[in-house]
């Protein structure tokens, strides 16, 4: 039950203000519907009969500020350290009519009364207001009884309230996924009929509703309902193909099922939004390099980590996330294979990949092997084996991973052989590098002063050569220890 003494002073503040002023004032939408479950509010929303100058006149003027057509003036503040409380929101009663394009009102028209107010909005569960001055709850349309039921369901006709604005069926799914609740049955019939609309939302839009799918602590259910609604089309269409895509070995589920499976090993573990999304993501590329073959007709998805980068670089990309997020996801899928066989990997090849990965990302990739592991169905990682990868990536990060590592650098170089920067000077500190990769005991200023003017006798072309050797090594040793992993899953 809601009293006042759930609402913290901030928000019990602006209320009192604007009740002072002559006017009404409730709380209303996500945070009563939290209160009710017993959530703590994200974010405090009030709504009022006063209009939007009508606010700010309250107010001192340099506590508000009014940036959206919805006439939410926001109040700030600034002594508080709760992020949640920076901002209390007040939007004016407000009734919208003709959404011509499903994402924006047409048209917006304050001063009408609460229950107009409340009519407009998506789900029931929001469409609750409580009023601090005298505890009022007005619930008219059932939203407290559907909280009881653990029921999602919309505002008057769902086509209706979709047509308003298309996103309201991710949101639906979101809301579900996040409280746990089960999307009543004529909404879920109408999201099935209506989700060809959302081509007519932004990607934008639907990218910040899928991420807060993704941060859930039931992934696994929303992208099942995105799917099976018809959503998913328009956020993640490659997973379809991996639908029925049967892996075989260890693997006790298709690669549809491993994945949503390892997506949710992740969040179970409260794991960051990045590897989310590589656990997501870090076997799209499956049902592309699935290969039957060997005397009993198994399945090998050989190169499968490789596709998957380049298809998780164009679906970030499609999606719009940060560069620096999408670029660490595609490296966590590119290099998910490398952790197989402690007994096939040699400290180099850590090194090198810690130089591919980021040593910022090493343990995201540890991690994600973690999660891969709990998507096949079977037991967690045996503690001795991860605690040796984890061992071997320790003694890794002691030696040198990068060229500012180098006890020699671009500067003493040219010194030394009177040389001008340029591409030759590139090759030399990379080779070096793949030496001191290869054997970190070589790091000494005067071996790198005598290997640089060996180097430097060399032509361009060879130099080159040498400085791409790693590659080749990486490329070698990780195609040693995919073998590794075909004989363990006896598929090769």
């Amino acid at each position: 039950m809601i009293t006042s003494k759930n609402i913290p002073i901030e928000v019990r503040s602006v209320a009192e203000t604007l009740e002072k002023g002559g006017f009404e004032a409730y709380l209303v939408g996500g945070c009563v519907r939290d209160l009710y479950i017993g959530k703590t509010p994200k974010d405090w929303d009030l709504t009022t009969n006063a209009h939007p100058e009508q606010i700010q006149a309250l107010f001192p003027e340099d506590d508000t500020f009014c940036n959206n057509d919805y006439g939410t003036v926001g109040v700030k503040n600034e002594d508080t350290e709760d992020e949640t409380l920076k901002i209390i929101e007040v939007t004016p009663y407000r009734t919208e009519s003709e959404y011509s394009d499903a994402r924006r009102p047409d048209k917006v028209e304050f001063g009408v009364s609460l229950e107009e107010d409340l009519k407009r909005r998506d789900f029931t569960v929001n469409a609750i207001a409580y009023r601090i001055k005298d505890e009022t709850v007005v619930d008219l349309f059932g939203g407290a009884e559907d909280i009881q039921k653990k029921r999602l369901k919309t505002v008057g006709n769902p086509n209706e309230r979709f047509s308003e604005d298309a996103l309201r069926m991710m949101r639906a799914v979101r809301l579900a996924t996040q409280l746990n609740f089960a999307i009543e049955a004529k909404t879920m019939t109408s999201i099935t009929e209506n989700h060809e609309q959302l081509s007519r939302i932004s990607i934008e839009r639907i990218a910040d509703e899928f991420v807060k799918i993704i941060n859930s602590d039931s992934p696994m259910q929303g992208i099942v309902l995105l799917e099976r609604l018809g959503m998913i089309d328009y956020i993640l269409p490659e997973i379809k193909d991996a639908i029925g895509c049967e892996q075989g070995g260890i693997h006790a589920f298709d690669v549809y099922e491993h994945i949503l499976r390892t997506l949710q090993g992740a969040a179970d573990k409260g794991f960051s939004t990045e590897l989310r999304f590589a656990a997501l993501l870090h076997d799209i590329g499956k049902p592309a390099t699935r290969t039957v073959g060997g005397k009993n007709k198994e399945y090998s998805f050989f190169g499968h980590e490789v596709v998957g980068a380049r298809m998780t670089r164009k679906i970030m990309k499609r999606l719009r996330m940060p560069k620096e997020l999408s670029q660490n996801v595609e490296n966590l899928v590119r290099w998910h294979m490398f952790f197989s066989d402690p007994d096939e990997i040699t400290l180099a090849a850590v090194r090198r990949t810690i130089v591919r990965i980021g040593e910022d990302h090493i343990d995201n990739l540890l991690n994600l092997r973690i999660c891969d592991r709990i998507g096949t169905g079977r037991p967690k990682e045996q503690p001795f084996r991860f605690r040796k990868y984890k061992a071997m990536v320790d003694e890794a990060l002691r030696d040198p991973i990068s060229v500012k590592m180098l006890k020699i650098n671009g500067d003493k170089i040219m010194d030394i052989t009177g040389e001008k920067p340029g591409r030759k000077l590139g090759y030399v500190l990379h080779t070096l590098l793949e030496e001191v990769l290869e054997n970190p005991a070589l790091n000494e200023e005067k071996y790198l002063e005598s290997r640089v003017l060996a180097l430097y006798k060399l032509d361009e072309k060879e130099l080159a050569k040498l400085a791409e050797a790693g590659r080749e090594k990486q490329a070698e040793e990780e195609a040693n220890a995919l073998k590794a992993i075909a004989k363990e899953h006896k598929i090769g």
